[in-house]
């Protein structure tokens, strides 16, 4: 996944430069490649940068052609030189700098060509020795005519947008199942895509690391507590009711609180996944969620986990899909699923089939990242975020896909809440 290079990756967005024709991007927006770890980013930059095989990049969308000036401001120990190379469009230029310590210098890397409008990836480097700290790298600054209209991520926050499909069903509609397959076809780590959403949990697919994939099925807590379980009241809390072999049980935080559960499994990209979620109400006041999983490997479905939820009753609503990239530090890569044969079945056991979705996205999508799309591949509806590629999907963007037509075979399903007469 990683190559063997010191590359830091400026992440160049979406908010438009004036007239001025000069922009400074901070380099807290930037990304380290191959390796995201092999410095520090924060806030006053990058930090604690030591390996010559470590590159930075900036992504940058160009609206002119035109000449560019870069300057890149950085700290370098005092009495130390470091030869620089930056290199935009296929041209390398070399600067040669010296340390004052904690005084900011600049690196003028002179005047490049930007030919045509579109995405470009700007990347320093440096050839210091091994081990030795090159120093902070502060800021890029960019003047000349081809910086008009162009437009850059300026905010720290790196992550790709996170991207959604909305189902259009009425709240109306007692859902007792969702049913939905997901593939997916780019998958960097840090990246999880979401088959079963509602109102109250989601159930899907996660990346965690080179080695790691997670099955992952959350049901959220009552109440309006975001942060700390510990202060959600027990009368608020949803309760484990049963787990599968080998799934993972506990708490989570920080985007609203509940249960969660996970089953590491190695998920195979370019393969059919398939989810189903199920509620089933207890009385007027609980809801049981399950959620179950297809084991490819073993061609049977599996229970996730079950959870008992207060303050229901009721069946799930506002069933849709998503795809996040939930640690920013790679949000640079492509992320790309297809989600397809999507089903509801309601209480009275009639199954709809949900062909229709509206694209949605979070606030990073609005003018920090734009490169988030969604459509129809395959007779499924894809969505996919990051990579700096030209072109988006506006929010609320209306997509039907083909309709499958065969219903899924209750004979091989999980059993099901029994029908409403």
């Amino acid at each position: 996944m990683y190559r063997n290079c010191a590359l830091v990756c400026l992440c160049l967005g979406l908010p438009t430069v004036g007239r001025s024709a000069e922009l400074t991007v901070p380099a807290s927006t930037a990304y380290l490649q191959p390796d995201p770890a092999a410095a520090k980013v924060s806030p006053r930059g990058i930090r604690q940068w030591s390996d010559p095989g470590t590159t930075v990049c900036w992504y940058g969308e160009f609206r002119e052609p035109g000449k560019l000036n870069a300057t890149v401001t950085i700290e370098i120990p005092n009495g130390q030189t470091e030869r620089l190379e930056l290199t935009i469009a296929g041209t390398t230029h070399v600067a040669k700098v010296t340390g004052t310590g904690d005084d900011p210098i600049d690196a003028d890397f002179g005047e490049f060509e930007i030919a045509e409008s579109g995405y470009q990836q700007l990347t320093l480097k440096s050839d210091t020795k091994p081990g030795q700290n090159i120093g902070t790298v502060r800021s890029l600054k960019l003047s000349g005519p081809a910086v008009e209209n162009a437009h850059f991520n300026l905010d720290p926050r790196r992550n790709a947008s996170s991207v959604h499909l909305m189902y259009p069903v009425s709240d109306e509609v007692e859902i007792s199942a969702f049913y939905c397959e997901v593939t997916a076809v780019e998958d960097p780590i840090w990246t999880f895509y979401m088959a079963c959403g509602w109102h109250r949990g989601y159930f899907g697919m996660q990346v965690n690391s080179p080695t790691e994939r997670r099955i992952i099925f959350s049901v959220w807590d009552s109440g309006n507590e975001a942060i700390d379980r510990d202060k959600v009241e027990d009368k608020d809390r949803v309760t484990l009711v049963d787990k599968g072999e080998d799934v993972y049980t506990g708490d989570f935080g920080n985007e609203g609180t509940g249960g969660h559960s996970h089953l590491k499994f190695s998920w195979k990209t370019g393969q059919k996944q398939r989810f189903l979620v199920t509620a089933e109400p207890e009385d007027e006041t609980f809801t049981v969620y399950s959620g179950y999983y297809y084991r490819n490997d073993l061609n049977r479905w599996m229970l996730i986990s079950s959870w008992k939820a207060p303050h229901e009753g009721g069946y799930l609503r506002r069933p849709h899909s998503f795809s996040e990239n939930f640690v920013g530090a790679n949000g640079n890569l492509r992320r790309k699923a297809l989600y397809g044969n999507q089903w509801i079945r309601t209480s009275r056991g009639d199954w709809i089939e949900l062909n229709e979705a509206r694209f949605s996205h979070d606030p990073t999508g609005r003018e920090n990242r734009r490169d988030r799309f969604m459509g129809v591949e395959k007779g499924d509806f894809f969505l996919s975020q990051g990579g700096f590629v030209e072109g988006f999907t506006e929010f609320g963007t209306a997509f039907a896909r083909p309709k499958v037509g065969a219903t899924p075979d209750e004979a091989t399903l999980p059993p099901l809440p029994a029908a409403i007469q």
